[in-house]
């Protein structure tokens, strides 16, 4: 199970420099990349490391590092959105970016290709509790309601900003909204779950027309734009709406900003994405540098 996490993060890279790069740097940089960057946030993050809620004040900064992640959003979506932006920045734009339009060449295919996604997040997400128990129906309703709510969210944000509606925006809010909940999953109840999605569509939004227009950077599928901003929201949000009621993780003690009122844990989420951030950033310069030379 794990090592199928490993496989699908450096594919989530592959989309933002896609048509640019030589399949054998790429298959070197996969390689690389995921016995470098993601093995090391893998078992700081989920083996109760420097990066774990669970490792207490043995995580880093005396413990203001120490994350909750049930299913990726920093291992995966952060680490493999802030690579894909380097990887982006570095390689340069493809022919004609920005002034040709690069659409996909088949949205049925997209469509297609968005709705297995989201049948196999139920196994992304659900599957992460390693068990059939009342957490892992809990997360799969949690991943649903957030997909279905970043649908919706991305579409409408179109339909007001650009006059329609379309089906690319909904499959990409529906990505967006999976993301997002991501690390949440296992913490949450349905309803923030409802608003984290719809929060996913209108920022990821944002950050892949907004943000990629204006630092010119030509990020091809999007990766950074869905996964690396999304991934940032909703780890974020989990120390905003994390609650016992879930999952007890603290022994009774209550969890998120909105359940206690303490920004510990927010605070704790937030060190542990930029500490990501860096790590993935710094790693993924180094090794693309090196797969240059």
């Amino acid at each position: 199970f794990q090592g199928m996490f490993f496989i699908i993060t450096p594919a989530l890279i592959c989309g933002a420099f896609a048509e640019r790069m030589k399949f054998s740097s790429m298959v070197v940089y996969s390689i690389l990349w995921g016995t470098f960057i993601y093995c090391p946030l893998c078992h700081w993050v989920w083996a109760d490391g420097p990066l774990s809620y669970f490792a207490g004040d043995q995580a880093l900064f005396g413990g203001m590092a120490g994350a909750l992640d049930f299913a990726g959003g920093t291992v995966v979506h952060i680490s493999s959105g802030v690579s894909a932006l380097v990887a982006a920045i570095l390689i340069g734009p493809r022919m004609g970016f920005p002034k040709e339009p690069l659409q996909p060449h088949n949205l049925t295919y997209t469509a297609l290709g968005a709705a297995m996604l989201w049948v196999g997040w139920f196994g992304f997400n659900a599957g992460s509790e390693l068990a059939i128990d009342g957490l892992t129906t809990s997360a799969f309703a949690t991943t649903h309601f957030s997909a279905a709510a970043g649908a919706v969210a991305w579409a409408m944000t179109e339909w007001i900003v650009l006059g329609k509606p379309t089906v690319l925006g909904a499959s990409s809010g529906a990505v967006a909204g999976l993301v997002c909940i991501t690390p949440a999953a296992g913490f949450v109840q349905p309803m923030p779950a409802l608003l984290m999605g719809a929060l996913a569509g209108v920022v990821c939004y944002l950050a892949c027309s907004k943000l990629k227009h204006a630092l010119k950077y030509d990020d091809a599928l999007d990766a950074f734009g869905v996964h690396g901003v999304g991934g940032t929201l909703g780890a974020v949000l989990t120390g905003v709406f994390a609650t016992r009621a879930c999952w007890d993780v603290a022994g009774g003690e209550k969890l998120g900003l909105i359940e206690s009122g303490d920004p510990t844990l927010l605070i704790k989420q937030i060190v542990a994405v930029v500490v990501t951030f860096l790590f993935a950033g710094l790693g993924s310069l180094i090794l693309l540098k090196l797969i240059d030379a």
